[in-house]
């Protein structure tokens, strides 16, 4: 991976030496495209002291930090960008989610740092910097050589994202068995799963073989049968592994029916994409070890602590994203020669930041993720 290496990027804000390059006097000025009022109000205002905190570390007078309220609204959205470009502003992270990008590609001369995690951009002008699909399956295509796993299923909810999916299934090359979409009703779900796990026919299985046995003169047949009465099925499945592109309830509703049709984590490797180190799934035990790609837990349980420390509150994971994006700008324009523009952007570059390991490409940040399990109600590193 050193070879594609042409920049490494500390966010930790050890580059900092780089600031006695900047023009005294010079502002550095970015933007900052956020809900500051409306039911995102929160999400908006824990982004912004997200950057404070950046801006803090950075140390240095010359960058400035504009923040507009987009309400959460695509025109108001462009109405505060172009604000920001009467301001002399050419860079500007934000907006929070993928349809407030809907007018920004009027704004040709301004670079867009969105914080979507969405991979449906053809602007030239904004970057997702998101923890996108592409990334995830990337970590989970690494886990799989890793264990050396053969034969995956993948399912896919019925919802606005599973074309997300699909496309970074082909943009990644993964192989799978075969891919499923299922339907989030938690009824039709269990038949759907008891269909793909062919659990019928193993439950007949198991009743034909009783039957057998129970007619048959083996010697210890009444010890076969005692221990095919413990089981739900009997008879395999093809493949060793599942992959549920899914989060919260609707996950857990997965794994349950999983595990209703004798499918076990002991067995077959449960795998899901980025948690964010959900909590609720230590409690999951029947559901564990459950596999997932996530950015760096100790640098976010860190930047977490130092929030808490300075807001009395914790942040959201759009701010952990935010503060590693002023950095990165910062850098950029350091290398850059204090020149703001959006040819920053255009070389490949591969950075480490509080995230984790990222690089631009494609108009895209693609992160390289670590890896985790959910286990004895831990969250356990891979890699």
């Amino acid at each position: 991976m050193n070879k594609f290496i042409k920049i490494i990027l500390f966010l930790t804000f050890a580059f900092l030496t780089l600031s006695e390059k900047v023009i005294a006097n010079e502002k550095i000025k970015i933007g900052l495209l956020v809900p500051l009022t409306g039911k995102n109000s929160e999400i908006g205002q824990s982004i912004v002291k997200s950057t404070r905190l950046a801006i803090n570390q950075i140390n240095n007078p010359s960058i400035e930090i504009i923040p507009k309220d987009t309400r959460s609204d695509p025109a108001n959205t462009l109405k505060s960008a172009k604000e920001l470009t009467e301001l002399g502003v050419k860079i500007i992270i934000g907006p929070e989610f993928n349809t407030n990008l809907t007018y920004l590609d009027e704004l040709k001369s301004v670079t867009f740092l969105s914080l979507t995690n969405k991979d449906n951009n053809d602007s030239n002008n904004i970057i997702n910097a998101g923890i996108n699909a592409r990334s995830q399956l990337r970590a989970i295509k690494k886990f799989i050589k890793l264990k050396k796993i053969k034969k995956t299923i993948f399912l896919t909810p019925d919802v606005s994202y599973q074309n997300e999916i699909k496309r970074a299934m082909s943009h990644t090359k993964i192989k799978v068995l075969k891919s499923y979409i299922y339907n989030i009703d938690p009824t039709k779900l269990t038949k759907q799963i008891e269909k793909i796990t062919n659990y019928e026919r193993r439950k007949q299985n198991l009743l034909d073989e009783i039957i057998r046995l129970e007619k048959s003169d083996q010697n210890n047949k009444e010890r076969l049968i005692e221990k095919l009465n413990k089981k739900d099925t009997l008879g395999n499945v093809n493949f060793d592994s599942v992959i549920i592109a899914d989060f919260d309830e609707s996950l857990k509703s997965v794994t349950t029916s999983l595990l209703y049709t004798d499918i076990s984590p002991k067995d077959k490797y449960f795998i899901t994409l980025n948690q964010w180190f959900d909590e609720s799934l230590l409690k999951e035990t029947s559901s564990q070890p459950l596999y997932f790609p996530s950015i760096n837990k100790k640098n976010y349980e860190e930047f977490s602590k130092r929030y808490y420390e300075k807001f009395n509150q914790y942040p959201n994971q759009l701010s952990f994203l935010s503060f590693d994006l002023v950095g990165l700008v910062y850098y950029l324009v350091i290398q850059n020669n204090s020149l703001v523009d959006e040819k920053m952007f255009t070389k490949k570059n591969l950075f480490k930041g509080k995230v984790g390991i990222f690089e631009i490409k494609d108009n895209k940040i693609n992160h390289i993720l670590n890896f985790y399990k959910v286990e004895d109600e831990k969250f356990k590193k891979i890699f």
